[in-house]
């Protein structure tokens, strides 16, 4: 956390955000949640928007936008590049953000809907045997889930109306209802699945820095049926939920103050 004065004015906090999505339709829509225009810094193994300003609001936010890539590892390798360009500059980060759109399991997260995640797991990341799928855990290494502030995603599900719950991570989006179903079965907490956030999770774990997960979802798990996606108003979800993200980091960040 970073304290900043203004001139003839009292001193306010400001958080230093990271915001990860796959691919630059997301990250821009985050964008459109503030009204400052981003700059282009280049950073080794990435490109960042960088935008800064108070954005309305008497709790001043400098966000930089990361259009990390498609699948946890390539998420994982260009978040960890922004976080260690940033540690290097003296300037860390205090929250990393991954975000974007997903599959929603139904009824808790129909299309249009927001999650927010109080688990980051890797469905996926294990073992297929004869008695059914291992997490890589029972296998004895390795970690599948991280999760992120219990205060600050209840701040967040209460500012932006996300449902809180567990948002999977695979590595191959569910295609059928089989599938579907035995994910609900091995994690019957999970609201949603997307591609990006285990990778984002680890890469900020590295570095000692929190980590969310929030997600608008486009389309249901199961059978892809892409006349039935709402890519479109997913984005425009995502647009509104950062929008009022500001408040929510903020009632974050008194709540560390006052019980530390």
């Amino acid at each position: 956390m970073v304290l900043q004065a203004r001139e003839g004015s009292l001193i306010t906090s400001a958080v230093r955000l990271l915001v990860a999505t796959a691919v630059p339709a997301e990250r821009d829509a985050v964008a459109r949640a503030f009204p400052e225009a981003a700059s282009e810094v280049r950073i080794p193994g990435a490109v960042l928007q960088r935008i800064t300003g108070e954005h309305g609001q008497p709790f001043a936010v400098a966000c930089d936008l990361l259009a990390a890539g498609v699948g946890p590892a390539l998420a994982a390798a260009s978040t960890a590049a922004a976080l260690t360009a940033a540690a290097l500059e003296g300037a860390p980060y205090d929250l990393v953000v991954s975000a974007g759109i997903a599959g929603g399991f139904p009824p808790e997260a129909p299309v249009g809907s927001l999650v927010v995640a109080d688990e980051i797991t890797a469905a996926d990341l294990g073992a297929e045997t004869a008695d059914g799928f291992l997490p890589v855990t029972e296998l004895g290494f390795g970690t599948v889930g991280h999760r992120p502030p219990e205060a600050l995603v209840r701040h967040v599900a209460a500012a932006t109306g996300a449902r809180p719950g567990a948002v999977l991570t695979v590595s191959t989006v569910t295609g059928t209802a089989a599938r579907a179903a035995e994910l609900r079965a091995r994690h019957p907490r999970a609201v949603a699945e997307a591609m990006e956030g285990f990778g984002v999770a680890e890469a900020a774990a590295a570095h000692h820095v929190p980590v969310l997960e929030m997600r608008a979802v486009s389309n249901p798990v199961g059978p892809r049926d892409r006349a039935a996606w709402r890519i479109g108003d997913a984005l425009a979800a995502l647009t509104e939920a950062f929008g009022k993200l500001t408040p929510a980091l903020e009632s974050w960040k008194e709540h560390d103050r006052t019980h530390q």
